[in-house]
């Protein structure tokens, strides 16, 4: 399980630091891909392998599986770390997600996000986000 937060920078040739303490969870091969919200999503290979099997069981026939069946994948590089404990981000990645310099790293439970970090911030500073009300809309869904 992944969780925590930690600020990193992406060096001149798209090189990332992972932190250590996801190093070994997340293996020396990982997936690397769009996310939600302008972030990259990072799953170890076992992760993806349980999400690549939830996408491949929707429906062709639904127009909105298909689009969100192909975000995911088109988007995906398999990665692995070097022996500094770096990835390397492909630029295509790096444009979706704005990354520039500073780099945020969370960890969220099954996978890890990558943020530019201005953006990370701008994410938790969004007066859209109540968290309470969110905390009820997850209670109608059983959490």
């Amino acid at each position: 399980m992944f969780f925590g937060e930690y600020e990193h920078n992406i060096d001149d040739k798209g090189r990332l630091i992972i932190p250590s303490k996801f190093r070994e969870s997340l293996g020396g091969q990982f997936v690397l891909t769009k996310g939600l919200d302008c972030c990259l999503f990072v799953f170890s290979m076992e992760e993806w392998e349980n999400f690549e099997s939830k996408l491949k069981s929707l429906p062709i026939s639904d127009k909105d599986a298909r689009a969100f069946t192909r975000f995911f994948f088109a988007g995906a590089a398999d990665c692995e770390l070097d022996r500094q404990g770096r990835a390397s981000i492909p630029i295509s990645l790096r444009k979706y997600a704005k990354i520039t310099k500073e780099v945020t790293i969370i960890g969220v439970s099954n996978r890890l996000e990558i943020w530019d970090s201005q953006l990370w911030s701008g994410y938790n500073d969004n007066d859209d986000l109540n968290y309470e009300d969110i905390a009820n809309n997850m209670a109608m869904l059983g959490i």
